[in-house]
């Protein structure tokens, strides 16, 4: 009896008009392989772009999220425009 257990990202949505990635993950409990139980969601949402700390702007990094979602990240989803407009929902 080996029981393991495993966080895995179950959902990936791309949402709302800046295209904003949610991302929900649970820690799934498994015996000798078949799964027995699991345990609480976590979500977290993924924004193109971030402050900078000094006033302005940057491109969210990516590189810590599941590879799934780093893929759609770089998909081209987030456009100058989405940017843009995120940039100006949140300076306003």
């Amino acid at each position: 009896m080996a029981i393991t257990q495993t966080t895995v990202t179950d959902k990936i949505e791309v949402v709302g008009p800046w295209r904003s990635v949610q991302v929900r993950v649970v820690v799934v409990f498994s015996d000798d392989g078949a799964e027995i139980g699991r345990g609480d969601y976590h979500r977290h949402i993924v924004e193109c772009q971030q402050p900078d700390g000094s006033g302005g702007w940057e491109d969210t990094d990516v590189s810590g999220e599941h590879e799934e979602v780093r893929q759609i990240c770089e998909s081209g989803i987030w456009t100058e425009a989405n940017k843009a407009s995120y940039r100006e929902s949140h300076d306003a």
